[in-house]
Order: C-alpha cells, then structure tokens, then sequence
C-alpha cells in the first residue's frame, strides 16, 4: 500500500530518546552547576536581611579573643618593665657586674647575685637529676606493669604529693629529712664519694643536698603524671607490633613506648624544672641561707627566691630593696633561659615540622 508508512523509516522527524545512563551524569552535572549560585544566594539573603546578627557577634568574638591572646604578652612586657623600673638604682650603680658579683653586705651596701644565681641552678638540677629517673619509672610501672586494681591507687598517691603545701614539705624536711642525712647517708657519701669533692666538709644535715632532696620530691608529681598521661596516648598497636617481631617487654616499652612519648617526657621535664626554680618556703627552711659559691654539697647555700623571702621585709636602704628586685630580675632571666633552651632541646629531637625523629 502506497499510503502505508513504514513506522521504522518514518520521513517526519521523531524526538530522540534520551539514554537513561548518559541522562544521569548530565542531570548531576547541572545539580552542581545549580548548587553554587543557591548557596550564594541563601548567603547574600542573609547579609542583607540580618546584618547586626552575623557580622557584629562575628567582630565582637573576634576582637574578644585577639584580647585574651595580646593581654599575654602584655603581662610579661609590664613585668619585665616593673623590675627594670624598680632596680633601676642598682643597675647604675653596680651595672652588669651584679649578676657575677660575689658578695653580699646590706651594711655597706655590696650586693651581687652570683650566690644566689648559683645556688638555685645547682639544686633545681640536681633535683632534676633524682627526680627524673624516679618519675619516668613510676610513670612506667603504672602505664604498663602495675595490676589494674593497683594503677587508680598508685596515681592518686602520686597526685596527691602535688597537693602537699610546700611549708609541710619543709617542716617534713627539717624534722625528718635532715636529722637522716645527717646521721646516715652524708657521712656515707662522704667515706665512699669524698675524694671527688662533692661531698666533703663539715656534716649539717642541711644544705644543699637536702634541698635537691626535698626539690626533688615536689617536682616527681609533676613530671610523673604527665609522662603518664603521655605513655598512655601511645597507641596499642605501637606494642604489639614490636611485641610481634619478637621483643622482650623491656625492648617494647624502650622502643615502642618511650620512643613515641620522649616529647611528652621533655615537656613534663620543662614543668618540672619550672617548678623547681621557682620553689621559696621548703628550699628556705632546708638550704642553709648562706650567700656563698661551694663545690661541696653539704655546704649551705642560697637561692634567689629563698633571698627575696627572707630579706624583702627587712630592706631599708633604697640600694637594697632595688637589689632584691634586680634579684627577681635575674630569677626572671634564668628561667626564660633555661626554658629558651629546653626549647631548643624540643626542637632538636622533633626538627622543623614537629614530629620526633627517629
């Protein structure tokens, strides 16, 4: 039939179906080319609508914390300021001589802080030098060998040696610390360590060991909870991988413990050290008080904050109570430099991207 059409051969134009598989992608494609111009629309209705509610809580919250960031720094800069300022009178009078100067005579008005300067150094590093292999073993021992009914025991017991007032510390150190090392363990140090020279003289039972002694046990909290803190965020696998290649226990805690937390470590060792430079009561009561630069352990000795206690209320003279005040400059100078290279000891373990080395 001459009028028949052919519906596969059809002459007029039909409309192409579009292909399910190739409509899908095309149909994502202008979902994403829609979707930013929504989210900027919807962000421009909300600028214009309601400007006060978005822009000055944003300003004000912005501004907030910038203040609490910059009020930082300016505390330090206004003590700094504020000691300069009130030594002043000694820094004319006896300028940077005073840091390395010898002695100290409020009567005729000589004053230099190297006594003390040494005093302090001495005992806060020798309470570094007992405290630290004690808190990183009691640190391991509750992280890693202690039964687990024994660990919440064992760190409250440790936790609460932090909470002790210092002065307890220092009545505990004059009425049982100091009659032990004078009847016991200095005359023993002094039979079997005296010929290198740091343990030699006259036997008081107070002095400079026993203030190590009591530093030590102030800052052993410190450091103990943080390196516990520390070993305890080293993930189990680290374990179980060295423990899998055949490591001893003590091997796994060396290299897959310690290894990973000795950042952590050197961090609670700054606290610590911080901690110990700036203790007053317990050091006073134990040390002595007496300006002088020994190599003797057992001799008296005298720190820069146990000064400032004992002598601030009795200084008249102006020379004096500017010298003190040059003394709480020079403690201030101390500790950002021991912390300045305790830095510099972080830095050199993690390197410039501040993950540790292996």
């Amino acid at each position: 039939m001459a009028d028949s059409v052919d519906p596969m051969n059809s002459p007029d134009p039909v409309e192409q179906k579009q292909n399910p598989m190739t409509a899908i992608p095309a149909l994502a494609q202008a979902a994403t080319a829609r979707k930013p111009s929504v989210v900027s629309s919807v962000l421009q209705r909300i600028r214009h609508t309601q400007p006060r509610s978005s822009r000055l809580p944003d300003a004000a919250f912005k501004g907030l914390i910038l203040l609490t960031a910059a009020s930082v720094f300016a505390i330090v800069v206004f003590v700094v300021w504020e000691l300069v300022d009130k030594s002043r009178l000694s820094l004319h009078q006896f300028g940077i001589g005073f840091f390395y100067g010898h002695d100290w005579d409020p009567v005729n008005d000589q004053y230099g802080a190297l006594p003390f300067i040494f005093g302090t150094l001495v005992s806060s590093f020798l309470a570094l030098l007992l405290a630290v292999p004690l808190s990183i073993g009691v640190a391991v021992y509750v992280t890693e060998m202690c039964p687990v009914r024994w660990r919440s025991i064992i760190s409250f017991l440790v936790e609460l040696l932090a909470a002790i007032p210092s002065v307890v510390y220092g009545l505990w150190a004059i009425f049982v610390l100091a009659p032990l090392l004078r009847d016991y363990v200095e005359p023993f140090l002094a039979r079997t360590l005296g010929w290198t020279g740091l343990f030699t003289g006259p036997i008081y039972g107070i002095g400079m060991l026993a203030a190590g002694i009591i530093l030590a046990i102030m800052i052993v909290p410190i450091i103990a909870s943080i390196t516990r803190e520390v070993l305890t965020a080293v993930p189990q696998n680290q374990r179980e991988a060295v423990l899998a290649l055949g490591a001893t226990r003590w091997e796994m805690i060396r290299m897959g413990v310690l290894r990973n937390a000795r950042i952590g470590i050197v961090g609670g060792i700054i606290l610590g050290l911080g901690r110990a430079l700036g203790e007053t009561m317990a050091v006073t009561m134990v040390i002595g008080n007496r300006p002088e630069v020994s190599k003797s352990l057992f001799a008296p000795g005298y720190t820069m904050a146990s000064v400032i206690a004992n002598e601030f209320s009795e200084a008249t003279g102006d020379l004096y109570l500017s010298a003190l005040v040059e003394i709480g400059l020079a403690l201030f100078l101390v500790t950002l430099i021991v912390n300045a290279l305790a830095r510099l000891l972080v830095w050199s373990i993690t390197g410039s991207t501040g993950r540790a080395r292996a």
